[in-house]
């Protein structure tokens, strides 16, 4: 199994994957330019390691040493002076990338100390910008970063990269025409699902695969990103981004559909079928529960739902 993604979709997408099966491979963007990672991508010029670092979270496991690690790796300090504010994982992954001057043996090596059930890449060899058209009263203005688009009054209407064809990470891209399903969503569409499907060598792969590909949407609208979005909406964005990916399957929990009929004409323009299912965490809460997606995601990928 390969996830595309970012940030908190990204992390309940493995939660869950990791129940299913041992064979995970996590394709994380690397555009954040805010908080910790920001900090540490301006000043040392590396890969934003926020993302790559709650992958690696994410698949730890349930025991006593996985759930030690991830509260280790996801501990921010509190203070008054420079080390306010950074995530432990964040400092770590950078350690090993200076020493190893290796993203990937370094992403390896912090999945070994975690014991994380699967793989994390990025999906680019370098840093990116996303950059935004967002439209506001009528007018469309050009956002660059991704704590600007995704606060950025308005409604985003697309997105490019910056650069336009950065390198993909040679990894990702095998482990994407090896896979036997890819999964994208759910997440911040603009600026962590939609990104995947811009880098050249990575669009290719996804394009060329054998796997089946399966699309998880979100529980609400993302504020500042997707406001006023229906489900439906959420797809038609993806076709425009990404014209001619077919798509097997698309995930949405029942309370999150709103207009049915929007909905299944959309998965039909992409190709696949629609599987409702509850998979909400049952507080109410707009995330979705790990146990429960995972419960569901092993029914399609065994074809039993």
């Amino acid at each position: 199994m390969v996830a595309f993604g970012g940030g908190h979709g990204l992390y309940a997408s493995l939660s869950a994957l990791r129940r299913v099966t041992g064979e995970v491979t996590a394709v994380v963007t690397v555009a954040d330019d805010g908080g910790s990672s920001g900090r540490l991508r301006r000043e040392l010029g590396v890969l934003p390691p926020g993302d790559l670092r709650m992958a690696l979270a994410a698949l730890c496991g349930d025991d006593e040493w996985g759930r030690t690690w991830s509260e280790v790796v996801q501990h921010r300090f509190r203070s008054e002076g420079e080390l306010h504010g950074h995530a432990v994982g964040n400092l770590l992954i950078v350690a090993l990338w200076e020493l190893l001057d290796d993203p990937v043996a370094g992403l390896d090596w912090v999945g070994r100390l975690l014991g994380a059930h699967g793989r994390v890449l990025p999906m680019a060899s370098v840093p990116i910008d996303i950059e935004a058209e967002v439209e506001l009263d009528g007018v469309i203005s050009l956002v660059r970063g991704q704590v600007a688009c995704a606060v950025t009054p308005g409604n985003v209407q697309s997105i490019s990269l910056v650069p336009a064809d950065p390198p993909a990470c040679p990894e990702a891209v095998a482990a994407v025409r090896d896979a036997d399903w890819v999964v994208l969503g759910p997440g911040s569409w603009f600026t962590s699902v939609l990104p995947h499907l811009m880098v050249p060598k990575l669009a290719d792969a996804l394009h060329g695969t054998a796997a089946r590909r399966l699309v998880a949407l979100n529980l609400a609208p993302q504020p500042g990103e997707t406001d006023g979005f229906s489900a439906g909406k959420h797809l038609q964005v993806l076709r425009e981004h990404a014209p001619g990916l077919a798509i097997d399957v698309v995930l949405a929990d029942p309370g999150a559909v709103g207009e049915r009929g929007e909905l299944e004409k959309a998965v039909e323009a992409l190709g696949g079928r629609l599987v409702l299912a509850e998979v909400a965490a049952p507080d109410g809460s707009p995330r979705h529960d790990a146990r429960r997606l995972a419960s569901v995601l092993d029914e399609i990928f065994r074809e039993k739902r």
